[in-house]
């Protein structure tokens, strides 16, 4: 029984702590943009909480000279600080860095546009704090720097992940989760593409608040299923996630805006994203999956208790991220 405890006790941690750590692990990003030969206007936004923001500072190379001073503020949940600079001879095989990042869990993005359309752009993690600017990406490297981007942003996007995870308990049987999942990927690849290149848009806050509501409105689902009883979202779970997955892929596309396109490479940048949105999603379920099997072969667990405890987690968490995003469209 003890076992069977700490086995619901850990999904049950993990939902009730993806509100707080989503917060921490938000990148920070740089966003540099030419505006005439070695002049750049700079963007810095910082992930914060009120009035406190995490103590991260954009270093760039030495030759950069700032115009004026840096005009900061507080814009929803983020710090900002905006300046423009002249850095003689341009910024190619200079550093840029992130001071304070290798203290954080987070990690800093960071965009270079130039005036020929051509952009660059680079991870820093906290075992790398700093790179070294090449000048111009060919699009294979654009097209791993994306990917991997779409990889981690779906690794970290806990709404988007609790809400898959959600329907798979929903779904019993293994062909109609496969169907499933493809029509949540449909879905969300659709708008995500659309939004992204500016066919169609919704107000980011409250789509990002109404994902929250999905993932409510799924748990409750688990929550009023019976054996003898089959509910809508039971007999068309695909109807369910192509519905939410449309919504979903606004969010998406919210993520992939703030970093931007490169313009020279906007077809494969896009794919790659949402490839590494995919291959991220993939390996969660079938870490997932992996997980449970492992679980029933060792455990003696009450299924229905189970499903009942991480029901009642994932709906708690969804309030949770709810409330305060309703909360910051006010502001």
């Amino acid at each position: 029984m003890r076992k069977s405890g700490a086995l619901l006790a850990f999904p049950l941690l993990l939902l009730f702590g993806a509100p707080a750590l989503a917060h921490e692990v938000r990148p920070a990003f740089l966003d540099i943009r030419e505006t005439a030969p070695d002049a750049f206007a700079v963007l810095w936004k910082v992930p914060a909480q009120g009035r406190m923001r995490l103590a991260l500072d954009a270093r760039l190379p030495r030759q950069c000279i700032e115009r004026a001073r840096p005009v900061r503020s507080f814009e929803g949940s983020a710090y900002l600080e905006r300046w423009t600079v002249d850095c003689a001879g341009g910024l190619r095989n200079s550093q840029i860095a992130i001071d304070g990042l290798k203290t954080t869990l987070t990690e800093a993005l960071v965009r270079i546009g130039y005036q020929n359309g051509g952009s660059e752009v680079g991870r820093l993690m906290p075992d790398a704090p700093s790179f070294t600017v090449a000048g111009a990406q060919t699009s294979l490297e654009v097209a791993r720097t994306y990917f991997l981007l779409g990889v981690e942003h779906i690794m970290l996007g806990f709404d988007h992940l609790i809400f898959v995870l959600a329907l798979m308990l929903l779904i019993r049987d293994r062909f109609m989760l496969f169907k499933t999942i493809t029509a949540f990927t449909v879905a969300h690849s659709i708008t995500l593409a659309g939004a992204s290149l500016g066919y169609f848009s919704l107000p980011q806050k409250p789509v990002e608040a109404t994902v929250a509501l999905s993932i409510a409105f799924v748990a409750s689902e688990l929550l009023k299923a019976r054996p003898n009883e089959v509910r809508l979202s039971e007999a068309y779970p695909w109807v369910v996630a192509f519905a939410f997955g449309l919504l979903h892929g606004f969010g998406f596309s919210g993520a992939l805006k703030e970093i931007g396109l490169p313009q020279s490479d906007v077809p494969i940048s896009l794919l790659t994203f949402n490839l590494g949105v995919e291959a991220g999603q993939i390996i969660f379920v079938v870490t997932a999956l992996a997980i449970a099997w492992v679980a029933r072969a060792l455990l003696v667990l009450n299924t229905s208790l189970a499903r009942q405890a991480i029901a009642y987690g994932i709906g708690t968490s969804a309030m949770l991220w709810f409330i305060p995003r309703v909360a910051t469209m006010a502001i």
